[in-house]
Parts: C-alpha cells; structure tokens; sequence
C-alpha cells in the first residue's frame, strides 16, 4: 500500500476536501462540516496534488499547530477554498496576494473517537443507555477538543518580490520564502492568542516578518523587510504596506526607524529562539500608532 499523500491524509481528518468547490454548493459543505456527514462521493480529482507537498506540527508557545505547505498554486486555492466553504461559500475566491491561511476548523473524527470511547465506558459501568447528547455538549464547551488550528502555506516569492531583486538564486529563494512564510503565520497565530488586545495591522506584519526573516535566515536583515514593504530609504516606493494602511508614504519613515530598532534587538540577542523574541519585540509596541 503506498504511502498516503498530505492532501488524502487531510481528507481523511477534513472530509470536506472530498467535495469539489466547483461542483458543490455551500449547503452541502455545511452538511460535512457543521453536521459531521461523510461526503457519498471520495474524490480528490480536482487536486493535482505534488510530491512536494508537505505537512508537520510545530510547537509554539500558544499550543501545537499543524502546518501543510502546498506546491501548486491551484491546490492551494483549492484546499482553502474546500476548507472556508461552509462558512464563505465554495465559489468564494483566493486572492492572489493571499500565500498563507490560518484556518480553524472542525475534526469529527476526534469528536466520533470521545464518543465511542464514552459509550464504552458507561455500558462497561453497568449504564445500558448513556446520555450522549448531554455528554457531546459538555465536550464541545472546550473549543480545544474539536477545533484543530492549521496553517496552509503556498509556494512563491514572498511578497511578491523576485529571487534577483532579492539578491538569491532561484530555487534557494522558493525555500527560504517558504520558511518565511511559515514563521510569519505562525508569529500571527501566536500573537492572537497571547496578545489578543493588542491588534494593529502594521504593527502585526512587522513583528510577523521580523520572526519570519529571522528564523528563516538565523538573523533579521531589514533591508530586506524594507523590500517587502517597498520602503525606500525612508520613503514609500510602493508595496506591501499600503496593503494594511491608508498612509502608507506617511508611516515610512516611522516604519523604517522601527526596523532599525528591531536589528539592534536581534542583534542583542544573538543565537535566540525565533518564537522567543516575539514578546521582546511586543514591549516596542508601547506608543506605537498606526496613524502620524
């Protein structure tokens, strides 16, 4: 028997990716998630699915995460799009700038394994009829028994920015994107649940890029955050910035001080864990404004 691919290893656990966006309206997605139905049709023909696909679990200090990086673009969009379709509908679109998700979702088969494991128990002590009803509720009441958080990263260059205007080689760039994007999302996964008052968009993705950066490369380079961002100097050039404010050419420079200050925070903790500089970056948050 071969070995299972990620996505029918996914599908074994989130039977909604059995269904085809294409084909199958919001109802049914509904039907899988919410209700716990099996799909009657298992399919998996409208994912292309790659060798290269990859899934693990990493220990953060806000719990265990799941992340799945997917090779090709469409099964990206796809996977996501069967994993938000109960709740977005399955027709609703991927933007193209989107290259990760964080997604929290429904596992029936860990809720079906409380079940039987329940019912076993109370026929065993001597209970011919266990109230499963009443139990299921009290086991939904704690969101961590059947809510697993999964981040799904794509492949590409991150933010956009190519392999040469990022001074690396092609598939060398791909990778260290990819270690990138998986530090970034999982920053945001752990700034959420630890700092959940303190929300600020720019604020998020820089602090989300700094760990990003730094643990994909061993060391922050700002210059390169900078590229990201499209700061120039001091300037806004145009790029990713604009995409979580209204005053992009206004917050540059302020921007551009605050990543120097991150390098010298790096700087001063050499050989640290990426995750561990997050709350040393979150004490800069103080008097930090989104606005000028």
């Amino acid at each position: 028997m071969k070995d299972k691919t990620v996505i029918e290893a996914l599908a074994e656990v989130y039977p909604q990716l059995y269904l085809d966006p294409n084909r199958v309206d919001k109802e049914t997605y509904r039907s899988v998630v919410l209700a716990g139905e099996m799909p009657e049709i298992r399919s998996l023909a409208h994912f292309r699915q790659s060798p290269q696909d990859s899934s693990e679990t990493v220990e953060t200090p806000a719990g265990r995460v799941q992340v799945v990086s997917i090779r090709d673009r469409g099964d990206y969009e796809c996977l996501v799009r069967c994993m938000m379709a109960a709740k977005e509908g399955p027709l609703a679109p991927v933007p193209a700038t989107q290259g990760a998700s964080t997604l929290t979702v429904f596992n029936w088969p860990r809720i079906r394994a409380h079940q039987e494991k329940f019912l076993a128990e109370q026929r065993a002590a001597g209970n011919p009829d266990p109230d499963w009803s009443k139990e299921f509720q009290c086991f939904l009441s704690v969101k961590e028994n059947y809510i697993d958080m999964l981040v799904v990263l794509s492949w590409g260059p991150y933010s956009a920015v190519p392999a040469e205007k990022a001074g690396w080689p092609e598939d060398s760039w791909l990778e260290t994107s990819l270690a990138i994007r998986k530090y970034h999302e999982l920053t945001h996964v752990i700034c959420r649940r630890q700092y959940p008052d303190r929300v600020e968009a720019v604020w998020d993705e820089l602090v989300a890029d700094a760990i990003g950066i730094y643990g994909a490369l061993g060391r922050f380079d700002p210059a390169l955050e900078k590229l990201f961002l499209g700061i120039a100097g001091d300037r806004y050039a145009g790029g990713r910035l604009e995409n979580y404010t209204d005053s992009a050419a206004q917050l540059a420079g302020m921007v551009s001080r605050t990543l120097e200050g991150f390098a010298q925070l790096f700087a001063d903790h050499p050989g640290a864990e990426p995750f561990a500089m997050i709350p040393l970056l979150q004490e800069r948050q103080r008097g930090w404004k989104e606005r000028p």
